[in-house]
């Protein structure tokens, strides 16, 4: 946009100017240009200007790990913010309760087992996000937007799979979780050389370029700040158009790194001082917006990909009110503290207590950018009803399916009622977890049909299975439904609706 160049001195010329006729009709004019054409300094966005999307992904984040979801030993300035001038999402949801599963689902707007993705890949996998998925960043690609990722990636190492072939601009991040490498705790006690067979060492990545082959600990260190610092970066050098901002974080996932200047800094111990250091990060991100004049352009999510590893302890989150945490699916596993935040938009201060999910940001997002979403079958939901507190709005989730462990369909559930199907599960039977760094060992247990009224229990601590017949056989009748859809490991169902992941082998047919 045009700046009237002599505008900048207005306030010298003003006080060395005597007032003259001549020198106010002088001044008048100036007035008039700027009026008449727009001549300041300020910026202006186009009113058929998209939004900006800025999502915020930090990894196994607890319920109760926020201020605003009750989070007591450590503060949250800067999330306490966003929850005071955006609205709180209490039954957010992300589609299974570990990492890889999670992200498919949210950059997809699919179930992670519509797309063929489960579990948690690592180095030694060979398959990726098919090429033939659309991911949130390719939909904005659709509308011209610029993309970027900050962080951990996971959906598969090897080229083909790596952002830059999927939408993105830029990347710098990690490929894989953290720990996925030769300090892990399940070799910690080997030499080295039998670590590497297992863990090889952990590579940085930028664009598609390996830049770091071997991340140290102190390295881990800078990258909450790493990630931060680009995001500011990408803000300022894009805001003249619209853009779509992934920051997938590597923390809170064990092992915690904090740097230096947040390092004993909560006097919560290492987990305190990492969430403040996260804090930090989405105050920068919320600055920048500020700064280049785009925060009533932007809509920005704050959630999570899965609930606390819980037996790493004290290094671990919490997720409080609800049962269990990471590894499960029962609330504490997959239920995840989300806040959005539009100022103008978004109706200040607010809570969203109706069920929503992680697969539904995909096909909000094309509403929200007027984009069309793609011909393949989408399991999320436009919630745009349910950001923008519409009357009368509710849950656009008939049913949610609950998958984990390599397919096993372990529940479903609607608004309120929430039926598990017999299966096993890992839990620490109330004992702590672990301390330094080093996890304590879960025990196995198993749950038959189950219903709970989540309206009520949200911590699933009473079964009313018996009390409500007409209801188990209502979700009964869903969980079929959902295996013969997506499959079921435990009833050895294939499912219809599964799309393949990418594989090496099948990429290299193409």
């Amino acid at each position: 946009m045009l700046k009237c160049s002599c505008l900048n001195g207005f306030q010298d010329l003003e006080s060395s100017m005597s007032y003259h006729p001549a020198t106010l009709l002088f001044v008048f004019l100036l007035l008039l240009c700027n009026a008449r054409f727009g001549l300041t300094d300020d910026t202006t966005i186009p009113e058929d200007r998209p939004p900006n999307v800025v999502v915020i992904f930090i990894d196994d984040l607890g319920y109760a790990d926020i201020g605003p979801f009750g989070a007591a030993n450590f503060q949250t300035p800067h999330l306490d913010r966003m929850a005071k001038e955006g609205r709180k999402f209490t039954d957010f949801v992300a589609s299974t309760a570990v990492c890889s599963a999670s992200r498919a689902a949210l950059l997809t707007g699919c179930y992670h087992r519509r797309v063929g993705i489960s579990g948690a890949l690592g180095p030694s996998s060979n398959i990726g996000i098919n090429p033939d998925e659309v991911t949130l960043a390719e939909l904005c690609k659709q509308k011209d937007y610029a993309t970027a990722i900050y962080g951990k990636w996971h959906l598969g190492h090897h080229a083909p799979f790596l952002p830059m072939q999927h939408g993105f601009d830029d990347y710098f991040g990690l490929p894989y979780s953290n720990d996925m490498w030769p300090y892990h705790p399940g070799v910690a006690h080997l030499p080295m050389d039998e670590r590497l067979k297992r863990w090889p060492h952990l590579p940085l990545i930028d664009k598609n370029k390996i830049v770091n082959p071997e991340v140290s600990g102190e390295e881990q260190k800078q990258l909450t700040t790493q990630y931060t610092e680009k995001a500011v970066a990408f803000i300022n050098s894009h805001k003249d158009q619209p853009f779509f901002l992934y920051v997938p974080h590597s923390m809170v996932h064990v092992p915690l790194y904090v740097s230096d200047k947040f390092a004993g800094k909560s006097k919560a111990g290492l987990m305190g001082d990492v969430m403040l250091e996260v804090d930090w990060s989405v105050g920068q991100i919320l600055e920048a917006l500020k700064q280049n004049q785009l925060e009533q352009n932007t809509l920005v999510l704050f959630t999570s990909d899965n609930g606390p590893w819980l037996s790493y302890g004290e290094h671990a989150g919490s997720a409080t009110p609800l049962r269990e945490g990471k590894g499960t699916m029962f609330e504490g596993g997959y239920r995840v503290p989300t806040v959005f935040w539009w100022p103008g938009k978004i109706p200040a201060g607010t809570t969203c207590d109706e069920l929503a999910s992680t697969i539904d940001i995909f096909p909000t997002v094309a509403k929200l950018i007027d984009t069309h979403l793609p011909q393949h079958k989408i399991d999320g939901h436009d919630i745009r009803p349910l950001l923008f507190d519409e009357p009368g709005a509710e849950s656009p989730h008939d049913m949610f399916y609950c998958y984990y462990r390599a397919g096993e369909l372990q529940a479903v559930r609607n608004r309120r009622w929430k039926l598990h199907a017999p299966h096993a599960y890992r839990t620490l039977n109330g004992r702590p977890g672990g301390t330094g760094g080093m996890p304590a060992k879960y025990d196995q247990q198993t749950i038959g049909i189950a219903l709970y009224d989540l309206k009520t229990d949200v911590g699933e601590t009473n079964n009313v299975a018996d009390d409500h017949p007409e209801i188990v056989a209502k979700l009964s009748e869903a969980l079929n439904q959902g295996r013969a859809d997506l499959g079921d490991r435990l009833t050895g169902t294939k499912g219809s609706g599964i799309r393949p992941a990418g594989t090496i082998k099948n990429l290299s047919e193409r």
